[in-house]
């Protein structure tokens, strides 16, 4: 009866409990639908990053060269780059893979597949030094390999010429997790991190 008596009053308090419950029940459920999004994006990064760890050096080694540099741009999506491409051809001045790092600066990558006795020689790295900046524009260069070492003569042209070199051990961390940013600093002055975009 007191509600009834006093419906004029009681009325525009139900109306605005039931408009904040119907507010409420949207927010929750965008909320909800926010965080499934996100745990989603977390459950694909994990599968990704153990599928990447699992596959061991001996399963690199038995990919074709077309899918060695499919695997290395595998590698760069996993770790944040984006807009990568694979060339895939011969006569691609060098640049096998380009992308972009998180952070904006252009990434080129050179891929040998080289059997682990196998060393890279300098020519393999004058050819690279010759096309990653004149003609691809690259702030970072990255020379990847699955032999064990660049010869003294290529490894130094690389840390004067600022190009990263990663040889199959620096590989084999990547592939089990190691995060290319982390990998970049790794050979002394080729770390490829002095130049940075133009605005």
């Amino acid at each position: 009866m007191w509600v009834a008596r006093h419906w004029s009053v009681v009325w525009p308090v139900l109306l605005a409990l039931l408009a904040a419950a119907v507010v409420g029940g949207a927010g929750w459920a965008l909320l909800k639908a926010h965080r499934h999004a996100v745990d989603q994006d977390r459950a694909w990064r994990a599968k990704e990053e153990a599928r990447a760890r699992e596959l061991s050096m001996a399963e690199v080694d038995a990919l074709s060269w077309q899918e060695f540099e499919t695997y290395v741009a595998e590698l760069c999506w996993r770790d944040g780059c984006t807009k990568v491409v694979v060339s895939g051809k011969s006569g691609d001045l060098g640049a096998d893979i380009v992308g972009y790092l998180a952070d904006g600066r252009k990434l080129v990558v050179q891929c040998k597949k080289y059997a682990p006795h196998r060393s890279v020689s300098s020519q393999d790295m004058q050819k690279f030094v010759g096309t990653a900046r004149l003609e691809h524009g690259a702030d970072v260069a990255l020379f990847v390999t699955t032999c064990r070492a660049f010869t003294r003569d290529a490894l130094g042209l690389a840390l004067r010429q600022d190009i990263v070199a990663l040889h199959r051990d620096l590989l084999g961390s990547w592939v089990k997790g190691a995060h290319l940013e982390t990998l970049i600093p790794l050979n002394g002055s080729g770390g490829g991190t002095k130049r940075r975009p133009s605005a």
